[in-house]
């Protein structure tokens, strides 16, 4: 499989373990059978960092989440933390950096659309 693994099934297998908090190269590489150095090389070819690409994945299922009227009785913590990220002051300096405004902000502005 090594040999043949495509940049399409690379982002697959990180798409389906978004939600693992201890996701890293590591995990995806054995699920791949290729090596870490071989994962990163894959994905420099494709223009990303690993890490870059989780985080933005994951702050783009938080966001639709949070944009959601039937998650509205979830904590914007709670949907952080069901996506991966384990630090909720982590989680909204990544949505303000990538988004402009603060979790908090921007699902009110969503919800009230």
């Amino acid at each position: 499989m090594a040999d043949c693994i495509s940049p399409r099934l690379l982002l697959r297998l990180v798409e389906t373990r978004l939600d693992e908090p201890d996701l890293s190269p590591a995990m995806v590489a054995a699920a791949a059978g290729i090596s870490v150095r071989h994962l990163h090389r894959l994905f420099a070819g494709m223009g990303l960092r690993f890490a870059d690409h989780v985080r933005a994945c994951r702050l783009e299922r938080c966001r639709a989440a949070l944009g959601d009227p039937v998650q509205g009785g979830r904590s914007v913590t709670d949907i952080a933390f069901s996506w991966g990220f384990n630090d909720a002051a982590h989680f909204s300096r990544c949505f303000r950096a990538a988004y402009g405004t603060s979790p908090r902000a921007w699902r009110a502005g969503a919800l009230a659309a």
